[in-house]
């Protein structure tokens, strides 16, 4: 049932791969991911905490189920969303499982690709912020798991290979990260109980999409604030995600390549 539910899913997030919102605002993003973009509606979270800071965004999406920067790079109709120009911040998300793979697969299969997205993406906005949104880890560890490689067969492993591969895309293209996955490790162990997944262990939940959509604003803008949007969580969980998210971003900096 799961797996027919994951099928149905993938096809549904390919029937929606471009959505725009208000257009002529001053902000411009564009968003190439998958369902970890598509899940609880991420770039609407983004956009309506941008309202409560008195800013003005507009997205675009490119969102496939199950799709990776490789697979994008195939699709037309993306390279001319790309090719538009004028983005403003182009936020890049690749499959969940591909940055974890053995060192050689990564070098292989994802950063070619992400050098070209990058690519793209400069050449026909030359004044663009690049930001790798990095994801997190399964559950329970790796849902494909590799013969031999058992690094990623747990939790703690998977966000390790995860953080490390996509650090190595930010500096290797002079892009920004945002440290989604990151902040996910520090709310799984400073607050247990709080439910970040989806019920097939690996896509988020509300309160993970909340997370998520923090640490990418806080990326972005690189400046304390408290928005009043709180996804119709409680409010001490958007309070404590809020905070702890700026709190990952501000103080890390550097090791997120961004520069102020």
């Amino acid at each position: 049932m799961g797996k027919l539910f994951f099928i149905l899913l993938c096809i549904v997030i390919n029937i929606c791969t471009v959505k725009a919102q208000n257009i002529n605002d001053s902000i411009r993003v564009l968003f190439i991911g998958n369902s970890y973009t598509h899940f609880n509606k991420l770039p609407d979270d983004i956009q309506k905490i941008a309202a409560t800071q008195k800013i003005k965004l507009s997205y675009q999406a490119c969102i496939r189920g199950g799709y990776s920067f490789k697979k994008h790079l195939q699709k037309p109709e993306e390279i001319e969303i790309i090719k538009k120009g004028r983005w403003d911040f182009v936020i890049l998300q690749e499959h969940s499982e591909a940055p974890a793979k053995p060192t050689k697969v990564v070098a292989q299969e994802t950063y070619p690709y992400a050098r070209i997205l990058d690519s793209l993406v400069h050449i026909n906005s030359p004044e663009v912020h690049v930001i790798f949104y990095m994801t997190w880890g399964h559950k329970d560890g790796c849902l494909s798991p590799i013969a031999d490689y058992p690094i990623i067969d747990t939790y703690i492993g998977m966000q390790e290979r995860l953080k490390t591969s996509y650090l190595e895309m930010t500096y290797q293209n002079n892009a920004w990260c945002a440290p989604v996955g990151m902040v996910w490790q520090q709310v799984r162990r400073e607050r247990p109980d709080y439910v970040l997944y989806w019920q097939d262990r690996t896509h988020p939940s509300p309160l993970g999409t909340y997370l998520a959509a923090n640490v990418i604003f806080s990326t972005m803008f690189q400046k304390p604030y408290q928005t009043s949007y709180i996804k119709g969580l409680q409010v001490e969980q958007a309070e404590y995600i809020q905070q702890t998210a700026q709190k990952m971003v501000l103080s890390n900096l550097r090791l997120l390549n961004i520069n102020r």
